[in-house]
């Protein structure tokens, strides 16, 4: 069963009658500890619903800012290369700027994470996004700007590595709707951004700096919740049910007692990630989609733009994309936790990714509306793999490390399209071979995100 230890199932076998796991927002209350159990963790205090919904809040607005740096740049590219005198293969390296960041410092998040607290390290991923947000625009030249812009993606990486932590540690048996939620989130954020920040631009006296460093106020204000959960390691306690039943039917076990997952951590060696083949395939399947991604925010708009859709429309395309994420990213993990195999929906997903692609090589203004439609529904491959990283593991600590190793390994993976693009895209001096390059990765796309759709964990597979 996902989510217990085998220690917790030998003691859950004691129990006389089964205990309903306590709903998302209630109090929950605290279960008897077995004999020889530890006490609950240092460093915490007892969560209530003002606690929950704080936390609640604190995840969605975590959530809205981990792609606005990204689409808000995306919108203003043009305005910025011709400000800072970028030719396209720098702004190519400027767009593989966000994979190259997440890679790096993504995989440091575990670590931190174990040493200061999850919620410390996203609280101070908030403070770096909001820096960098506001430094970036008034830095001077191209070298200060791609400074700023690594300080904010440094905040998003590690946050990016744990939300699915966070969710598997803090709300054990709502997997799929928190999963859900702060995916929906993101969409929301990425598409606000994609969409307003040339109006709020034309607003501020058109000038792109402000239209930039205005982003920076929704990062301060991601800050406030988390300040609460800057010392909290543990989740709220709940109590095990003797069947290990899901409360959303999301196919997760029941909570963990408060100290679970320090003693999860404490009991289990970390994993041999690399034996699994799941993990590979999560991997290869994660840095591809984020491949589409970040071509997608860091170029689409200007693929309408010189197909001679004025500016603001081609935001508005962009966030079209970004805003079909905002309901297929709810629904998505909840329908892919109750399926056996992923598969499909990644079959689903990559066909329309092709579809969009093709209109777009042959019409890209005429069907601008429905190519940006199938492109938004393609996109979300990212919350199936955010999913898919929560049901491949059966502990927090296996998530963790799956969650920094697909991550890490997928960032590093997507580093070379976006820079490739530009590249493409200079020497051919149309959008030809870059849309080829686009819809040619698809297609290895849909076999490893088959792959790793299957239902097996990737403890399984490392321990052979």
């Amino acid at each position: 069963m996902m989510g217990l230890m085998a220690s917790d199932e030998t003691r859950t076998e004691t129990r006389t009658k089964p205990r309903r796991s306590t709903p998302l927002g209630e109090s929950p209350t605290r279960a008897p500890r077995a004999p020889g159990e530890a006490p609950e963790a240092a460093g915490t205090r007892p969560w209530t619903t003002w606690t929950t919904r704080l936390l609640l809040l604190g995840i969605v607005l975590a959530a809205l800012n981990l792609r606005p740096a990204i689409t808000s740049l995306g919108a203003l590219l043009e305005e910025v290369r011709d400000g800072l005198g970028m030719s396209g293969s720098v702004a190519g390296l400027l767009t593989s700027v966000p994979p190259l960041c997440f890679a790096v410092f993504g995989v440091t998040a575990p670590r931190l994470a174990r040493r200061f607290g999850p919620g410390a390290v996203v609280c101070a991923g908030m403070v770096a996004i909001t820096a960098g947000l506001l430094i970036r625009p008034f830095a001077g030249g191209t070298a200060g700007f791609l400074a700023g812009t690594a300080l904010a993606l440094m905040g998003i990486a590690v946050s990016n590595v744990l939300m699915p932590v966070i969710v598997k540690r803090f709300f054990p048996d709502r997997v799929g709707s928190m999963t859900g939620l702060y995916s929906m989130a993101l969409a929301f954020g990425t598409s606000i951004a994609a969409a307003a920040t040339v109006p709020v631009t034309s607003a501020l006296g058109g000038d792109w700096q402000p239209g930039l460093a205005v982003w920076a106020v929704l990062g301060a204000a991601a800050v406030l919740p988390w300040l609460p959960f800057v010392r909290q390691r543990t989740g709220p306690t709940t109590p095990r049910t003797a069947s290990g039943a899901s409360g959303d039917g999301a196919g997760e076990a029941g909570a963990a007692h408060a100290d679970g997952p320090a003693r999860q951590a404490a009991e289990q060696p970390p994993l041999r990630i690399t034996r699994s083949r799941t993990a590979w395939a999560l991997a290869v399947f994660f840095g591809l989609q984020a491949t589409a991604a970040y071509i997608t925010m860091g170029w689409m708009a200007q693929i309408f733009r010189d197909a001679g859709v004025s500016a603001g429309t081609a935001g508005l395309l962009l966030a079209v994309i970004m805003m079909m994420g905002v309901p297929l990213a709810f629904v998505i993990p909840r329908v892919a936790t109750r399926l056996p195999h992923q598969g499909p929906i990644v079959v689903v997903l990559g066909v329309c990714g092709l579809a969009g692609y093709a209109g777009l090589y042959f019409a890209p203004a005429g069907g601008a509306w429905v190519w940006a439609l199938l492109l938004g529904v393609s996109n979300c491959a990212f919350p199936l793999a955010l999913t898919m990283v929560g049901m491949r593991a059966r502990t927090g600590a296996g998530v963790a490390q799956l969650s920094a190793f697909a991550q890490s390994t997928g960032y590093l993976i997507s580093i070379p399209g976006p820079l490739l693009v530009g590249v493409l895209y200079q020497h051919s001096g149309g959008w030809g071979l870059p849309i080829a390059l686009m819809s040619a990765l698809m297609v290895p796309q849909i076999v490893v995100g088959v792959l790793a759709g299957r239902d097996r964990t990737v403890e399984e597979e490392a321990a052979r």
